[in-house]
């Protein structure tokens, strides 16, 4: 090993290489400490012993934003490559025990969000030595992640048709018509879909599979969705709605304690709940790994569990 190259790795650690791969990500000082429970003068102080080490300046300040110099873009693609052979070495040794490891990155759209948690609970005590990151996003975002292949496998309902895609369906997603306790709509012997709709109808916000699943309810019913305000998740939506300020249809499963508390009422309306499926989801060109794999086959054989622990049946 030449002298230089001895000289560069005896001053740098692994910790140093985690902190800049998490200020290049995040584009901060202060996330990046949030991010791995650090101070943001210990992120600081760990950026700057990197530079020392490399005789190069990482990032640098234009105004009041942060921005990677050519050298740390150049010092991110390798770290990069460090980390995946790492990652890989980590699978291969676990492996060799006869144990599963490795990362999987999940992406939940934001129903799927309530359901994710109890998912990976079972599945972590059958895997300790697989690593878990989550992300939730709405549906547009998980169609393009899929497009740019940035996860492994990606939780979601209403699973588009003209695209390459393995898909796993696994729990029904109930989308119910729902009111706030004591509504005038409750009152009625029976309440038409339209009445329903024209009762300031709240929606989730362009791109959201449940208004998408409810647009597409309208269109095949002829019946005019005409709503009164979008709003940017199902808890906002949901808390509108306990609110007054009008209706919803809601993931059952976003309003479990809500209706159990009653402060919103499922309204008795022909042609509802509607009912999708959620599904796991990845590219069909996408070679699974083991910690994938491992998680498709939990899903797979847990089926009958699953609609137990969520939908009571």
């Amino acid at each position: 090993m030449p002298l230089s190259i001895k000289k560069i790795t005896s001053r740098l650690t692994f910790r140093q290489l985690q902190v800049f791969k998490a200020v290049y990500e995040l584009e901060s000082y202060s996330k990046a400490g949030d991010l791995l429970g650090l101070t943001q003068p210990a992120v600081s102080s760990q950026i700057r012993q990197l530079e020392q080490a490399l005789d190069q300046p990482l990032f640098e300040y234009v105004g009041r934003r942060l921005f990677c110099t050519a050298a740390g873009v150049r010092l991110a693609q390798s770290i990069d490559k460090v980390f995946i052979e790492l990652s890989n070495l980590q699978t291969d040794l676990a492996e060799m025990k006869g144990n599963i490891a490795g990362e999987l990155k999940l992406v939940a759209v934001n129903t799927a969000q309530y359901m994710v948690p109890y998912l990976l609970r079972a599945f972590l005590d059958l895997h300790p030595q697989i690593s878990v990151r989550v992300k939730v996003v709405n549906r547009a975002t998980a169609l393009e992640r899929l497009n740019e292949n940035n996860d492994d496998l990606v939780i979601m309902g209403m699973v588009p048709t003209d695209k390459p895609l393995v898909t796993l369906p696994f729990l029904d997603n109930v989308l119910v018509p729902v009111v706030p306790n004591e509504h005038p709509l409750l009152k009625q012997s029976k309440i038409g879909a339209q009445t329903f709709l024209d009762s300031h109808l709240l929606v989730r916000e362009p791109g959201s599979g449940s208004r998408l699943a409810l647009e597409q309810h309208c269109q095949q019913q002829r019946l005019r969705f005409t709503p009164s305000m979008e709003i940017g998740s199902n808890d906002a939506v949901k808390h509108a709605v306990i609110a007054g300020l009008g209706v919803a249809v809601l993931p059952q499963l976003s309003i479990m304690s809500e209706l159990e508390l009653g402060k919103l009422k499922i309204a008795d309306i022909d042609g509802f709940p509607l009912r999708r499926s959620f599904c796991v989801v990845h590219p069909l060109a996408k070679h699974p790994t083991p910690a994938m794999q491992a998680f498709l086959d939990y899903i797979q054989q847990n089926l009958k569990q699953f609609e137990r622990m969520f939908l009571g049946s």
